[in-house]
């Protein structure tokens, strides 16, 4: 089967990331449909790489579910929902593919849920050091924000509402930080982020900081969830946009 000449860019990362983001991509995209097996002479071949870097990426797409390893057949392609959906690499790789904004829309429902309750309690467990780190990192966000530097507001975005993940006090929650990071840069991404970031944006971010440095629960899921609100809204992804 022909599966093209797409080039990888392998700077930066172990030679076997790229390879492995490259295939999962065209599994979910459909380029290597499900039942038909991909050897690992086929891998080495395509990329150029040594046997052990080939096993390397076969290890990595069977950890996640997307493939199954079968002697003498090779790697045959599972069904995208046998995945393991919360791993950070299958949430990247469904980023880059056909499926991004579904993927997208799963993770904004997701954050909804979460974000606000996991806010309530870093309001109310997070040390005072720990509180103490809001309200400058929301007084930078304004700063790049108002002076147009997006590429540093969008780090510290995710900074802030990894943040409120982390210091939560609860395991759970603060597992979910890195996806949440994949929420923010997913939206990036696929430049679903207005050209500035929009005045009532900024104010909320002030608040939340506000209401964590205060130890206001109650405040700070409530302003929580008007972000959150408004993100969902301002992506198209939220059944009130139109009422």
């Amino acid at each position: 089967m022909d599966i093209g000449n797409q080039s990888v860019d392998f700077s930066h990362k172990p030679l076997r990331h790229p390879i492995t983001e490259t295939l999962a991509v065209e599994m979910l995209d459909g380029i290597l449909p499900l039942g038909t097996p991909l050897t690992l002479e086929n891998i080495q071949e395509r990329f150029s790489i040594s046997r052990t870097v080939a096993r390397e990426v076969a290890g990595k797409l069977e950890s996640v579910g997307a493939v199954d390893v079968r002697r003498r057949i090779g790697l045959l392609p599972r069904p995208v929902e046998e995945w393991t959906s919360l791993n950070p690499d299958v949430i990247s790789w469904k980023l880059k593919s056909s499926r991004r904004l579904d993927q997208l829309r799963s993770l904004t429902e997701l954050r909804v849920a979460i974000e606000p309750a996991a806010s309530f309690l870093t309001a109310t467990r997070a040390s005072i050091d720990q509180r103490g780190l809001f309200p400058p990192l929301a007084t930078k966000m304004r700063q790049a924000g108002e002076s147009g530097n997006l590429e540093l507001f969008h780090k510290l975005d995710a900074i802030f509402h990894s943040l409120i993940l982390q210091h939560s006090g609860n395991d759970l929650f603060a597992a979910f930080s890195d996806i949440i990071s994949a929420v923010l840069r997913g939206r990036v991404e696929l430049d679903l982020y207005p050209t500035c970031p929009r005045p009532i944006a900024l104010d909320l971010h002030d608040a939340v900081a506000t209401a964590i440095w205060e130890g206001n629960g109650g405040a700070t899921q409530q302003a929580t969830q008007a972000i959150v609100d408004e993100v969902s809204e301002a992506i198209g992804f939220s059944d009130r946009r139109n009422a």
